[in-house]
């Protein structure tokens, strides 16, 4: 106990120390993968200046895999992604044209917009609950385990089948997407938070640190982890594997829907990446990644 307290006071003070460096690293990594050369809806008179994109941390890795497709069929189209934000200021950000276009987990409030801007849900992004590679043994957890950890009521892995070592919670704000998911699907409203929870900002922090930490937990995004082939070990949830094809079905319930938002003054090149978004090559370009495609009427 007194190795796994100073492991946590070392851990503590190493993200304080880091945490800006994480959350750089975090955002600036692209995926991979990019579909094949197609026809985009880019008119031939559109502007060529990078369309500066933001989105909340959350989202960040949906941005950079729309702006690898689409740089990968366009020769003109050039995409910016900024820093991650939080909602609110993605969204005031794009009402007062210091950003083209950004993409947030939740739908526009009324009073956030006044008619001036346009929002389009766009994909589903299922929460997986992973552990560090150290915890052998565990595959799967049960609604009523998942809450014991997150209550810190249970604290040891070997409770669970694992080896003999403190469980190391990883966690997220209550107002943040993911811990609201998880009280939404898993955890109820009512249950208190572990005490001896790590509360991580952003959800690259949360990431970079579980790659990290031998014998922790946290939940973040499964397309991410399929894209990046983080090494980590994705855990079942009573019984039901986290994949995109389970979240289709509804299988799988738990994921956040994410949406982009633009000015209904918008600039040609951000429509033509507004369009390339909205259509069938953008939709393939998400479901390589790992997200789930929303088909709506336009």
């Amino acid at each position: 106990m007194i190795m796994q307290n100073h492991l946590r006071h070392n851990l503590i003070i190493l993200m304080l120390g880091a945490i800006a460096l994480v959350g750089t690293s975090s955002c600036s990594t692209q995926t991979t993968t990019s579909p094949a050369p197609t026809a985009t809806t880019l008119t031939n008179n559109a502007e060529t200046a990078p369309i500066k994109t933001g989105g909340s941390s959350s989202t960040v890795d949906f941005l950079h895999t729309l702006k690898t497709a689409y740089e990968s069929t366009s020769k003109t189209g050039q995409i910016t992604v900024l820093q991650p934000g939080q909602t609110e200021n993605i969204i005031a950000g794009v009402k007062q044209g210091l950003i083209d276009m950004g993409s947030i987990s939740r739908e526009i409030k009324p009073e956030e917009n006044d008619d001036a801007l346009n929002f389009r849900k766009v994909a589903k992004d299922a929460l997986v609950v992973a552990i560090h590679p150290s915890v052998t043994g565990v595959t799967n957890l049960t609604t009523k385990q998942l809450k014991a950890i997150y209550s810190g009521s249970l604290t040891n892995w070997k409770q669970l089948g694992g080896p003999d070592a403190e469980i190391l919670l990883l966690d997220r704000p209550e107002d943040e997407s993911a811990k609201r998911l998880l009280r939404e699907h898993y955890l109820g409203q009512d249950l208190p938070s572990s005490p001896n929870a790590i509360v991580l900002r952003k959800e690259g922090e949360l990431i970079e640190t579980l790659e990290n930490t031998p014998n922790s937990i946290g939940t973040f995004s499964l397309a991410y982890a399929i894209s990046h082939n983080l090494p980590v070990n994705r855990l079942k949830l009573n019984g039901i594997v986290p994949t995109p094809e389970n979240l289709k079905t509804g299988k799988y319930p738990m994921a956040r829907t994410i949406g982009i938002v633009w000015s209904r003054d918008v600039s040609d090149a951000t429509q033509a990446f507004v369009n390339y978004i909205l259509s069938q090559s953008g939709a393939s370009a998400l479901e390589k990644s790992g997200f789930a495609s929303i088909t709506q009427a336009k």
